[in-house]
């Protein structure tokens, strides 16, 4: 059973905080504890600054995107996004997809989501040939369970056996999900995104 169907089911609060401190009580110096991929990814994207919302259907997908419209206020706003799949699938929010920015928020897929770092592993195939600093800085993925992997090692050969008559270009990680609120010259071509993960259970 994947990690995120038994943090979703019923669970006591001091069995959690009984695991907590056991972690917390561990010498710095014993060996790191092998965690599933799953759980590293979802320890690691939490504390870069992510949200994500776990969903077990394409229906609960729809409902969880749904929310984050209303959230944002994002209802009849202008979208950046190149995937017809997704445009065609997400066609009843009222949104109008375009091709640029400025937009309300980037909406797309990704390659990968790396376990040991948090990140999502993304490509051309979802951002053509823009850098991420050109688009906005509120994001919208979607990603499966199956697209976890350990490491960005993993990811890299992942893409290249998936792609093998032509790599994808613009190959590259977000990892970073707290945006700088004021922005000024230190900060600028910071890849730092406002990030929802739309994460769908397919294994």
């Amino acid at each position: 059973m994947s990690l995120f169907r038994r943090i979703f089911s019923s669970k006591s609060k001091s069995d959690q905080k009984s695991k907590e401190r056991h972690t917390e009580d561990r010498s710095k110096y014993m060996p790191e504890i092998n965690l599933p991929v799953d759980e590293s990814f979802m320890i690691n994207f939490k504390r870069n600054g992510g949200k994500f919302l776990y969903c077990d259907s394409d229906e609960e997908v729809l409902d969880s995107f749904d929310k984050i419209l209303l959230e944002n206020d994002w209802y009849e706003k202008d979208v950046c996004c190149f995937d017809m799949g997704l445009e065609h699938k997400f066609s009843g929010f009222n949104l109008n997809y375009v091709k640029k920015s400025p937009a309300s928020f980037f909406f797309a897929t990704c390659e990968y989501l790396i376990a040991d770092s948090g990140a999502i592993l993304i490509s051309s195939n979802q951002l053509r040939e823009k850098k991420l600093i050109e688009l906005p800085d509120d994001f919208i993925i979607l990603a499966s369970t199956s697209q976890l992997v350990n490491n960005i090692g993993e990811g890299l050969k992942g893409i290249k056996e998936k792609n093998k008559s032509a790599i994808p270009s613009n190959i590259t990680t977000i990892k970073n999900f707290e945006p700088q609120k004021e922005k000024d010259f230190l900060s600028y071509g910071s890849s730092s995104k406002n990030l929802y993960l739309l994460l769908l259970e397919d294994l």
